[in-house]
């Protein structure tokens, strides 16, 4: 049977109705619609996408900065829910949720020693505002199980993991997305820096992917003096729109370092951008990802959206830093293992811009675009200490898993402490070493004690530093590992040296 001719204007529809009608199987039409947005979507970029309602709403509750649930962090200790702690103020620590409580039941649901996925866990526990859940709870000490019901509420999604005093006048923040709670959290750790004393600032947007445009926007305006534009857009069908920063003065005053790198993308590369072209504060780490598409979201009426983009945005010199796509998504995607095996990440002249991709700042610096933001001063991806044994310790979770472990037997000891700093130093003054070789020769990891040795300041800051986490968060976290990152000490430096 000769397929039949159809009229250009109702081609797609009478093509699926063709296929439905006509089929050798039955075929699901709305599946079919779905494949078919998704596939005409992928042939425009790789940031125009299709979302499905159930995506969508996990895609929002990122970009919302907020979700629904119970308020804890948790991690899987041998097949068990260790409750790492109940968020202050939130429903578990209303009900009595302790730090060191195991979850071995969700309803009447058994979670404990049945090798349940964790995002089926999440699902269980998470559900609408102001329901209620009830949670079996083992708790060291305590005779019998107990059982708590939960009134789930808001439990907020933080941008900023941190900021702290990495010396008395320098102030770190690390800033991990930008979602719609993005820039009042700014604000908020902003000040607490001020009040310490912070006269020079260090933004960490290594690995920060990007989100909403706007609290990039309106953070680059504290930072930027009156008047200055911090980034434009425009498209085929969206006008050239200009961004300038106002008279707000939160942080115009202080001496800037922005961390970056592969991984930093979209509104981070906003943020960069608007600081190296207005000649405002030192780029320091490798190139950034190179996304400088828009996308605007239109939700349809069954919950699904698309998120296409309508606009390019550029640097205020003018600088487009979207990289190529012309070789389709994969090939898009690759770029980062491409730069990795060209040695772009160990040696920066190994980075070949065209001429034409040059723009210079206001006070004569040369800046490229085409494919990311080229830092003011390179540091190389770190190697000392990286060995076979390393990888295989890492790939097999082994340091992560005795963190936790050693968190939970001594746990009495370690929240007697307020810093992650005092943390180490206790940690300092017990065999940790020994204590980690017994535990990887009790879990058949690797024996290498040669390469152990090249490795070990790795090794034992990562396993001081997740202790710590266990116990104080990020708070506890950052101070511990961020003492063998080269690129902070690069960053900690290169202030340092303006007081000259």
């Amino acid at each position: 049977m000769p397929l039949r001719v159809f009229s250009p204007p109702d081609k797609v529809s009478s093509i699926l109705n063709f296929v439905e009608n006509n089929y050798v199987d039955s075929v699901n039409r709305k599946s079919l619609n779905e494949t078919l947005i998704s596939e005409i979507l992928t042939q425009l970029d790789p940031h125009s996408i299709y979302l499905p309602p159930r995506d969508l709403a996990v895609a929002n509750e990122a970009l919302r900065g907020n979700f629904d649930g119970i308020g804890v962090q948790f991690n899987m200790v041998e097949d068990t829910i260790l409750v790492i702690r109940a968020l202050t103020g939130g429903p578990s620590e209303k009900v009595g949720i302790m730090a060191g409580d195991r979850i071995v039941a969700v309803n009447d649901t058994i979670v404990a020693g049945v090798k349940m996925p964790e995002d089926s866990i999440i699902s269980m526990l998470r559900g609408l505002r102001n329901s209620k859940v009830r949670v079996g709870i083992h708790r060291k000490n305590a005779d019998d199980e107990l059982e708590f019901t939960i009134t789930r509420g808001k439990i907020p999604l933080y941008s900023i993991d941190v900021s702290y005093m990495v010396t008395p006048e320098i102030g770190y923040m690390k800033i991990t997305t930008f979602s719609q709670s993005t820039y009042s959290e700014f604000e908020t750790h902003l000040k607490k820096l001020r009040t310490q004393n912070c006269t020079k600032l260090i933004i960490d947007l290594r690995d920060n992917g990007g989100g909403i445009m706007g609290p990039a926007i309106k953070l680059s305006d504290d930072l930027l003096p009156d008047k200055k534009l911090i980034v434009y857009t425009e498209g085929h069908s969206r006008p050239r729109e200009d961004f300038f920063s106002t008279e707000t003065q939160l942080g115009k005053d202080l001496e800037l370092v922005i961390l970056i790198d592969e991984g930093s993308a979209s509104a981070s590369e906003i943020v960069a951008g608007a600081i190296q072209d207005n000649d405002r504060g030192t780029i320091i780490g490798r190139r950034s990802f190179g996304k400088g598409l828009v996308q605007e979201q239109a939700t349809l009426s069954d919950g699904s959206a698309i998120r296409l983009t309508t606009a390019r945005y550029y640097t205020p010199t003018g600088r487009s830093i979207q990289k190529s796509y012309d070789n389709g998504k994969t090939d898009y995607y690759m770029d980062i293992h491409r730069r990795f095996q060209q040695g772009e990440f160990i040696e920066e002249d190994s980075i070949h811009l065209p001429d034409s991709l040059k723009y210079t700042t206001p006070a004569g610096k040369v800046v490229y675009g085409g494919g990311g933001i080229m830092p003011d001063i390179f540091v190389p991806y770190d190697t000392v200490g990286v060995t076979n044994y390393l990888r295989r310790v890492t790939n097999l979770g082994l340091v992560y898993k005795m963190a936790l472990r050693y968190a939970d037997n001594h746990r009495s000891d370690l929240i007697a402490f307020s810093t992650g700093l005092e943390i180490n130093d206790f940690l300092n003054k017990q065999p940790l070493k020994e204590d980690f070789l017994a535990f990887i020769k009790n879990n058949e990891g690797p024996s290498q004690t040669k390469q152990f040795d090249e490795s070990e300041e790795i090794i034992l800051t990562q396993l001081k530093a997740y202790i710590a986490r266990n116990i104080l968060d990020n708070d506890g976290f950052y101070p511990i590992i961020l003492q063998i990152d080269t690129t902070l000490k690069a960053a900690i430096s290169a202030l340092s040296d303006n007081n000259n």
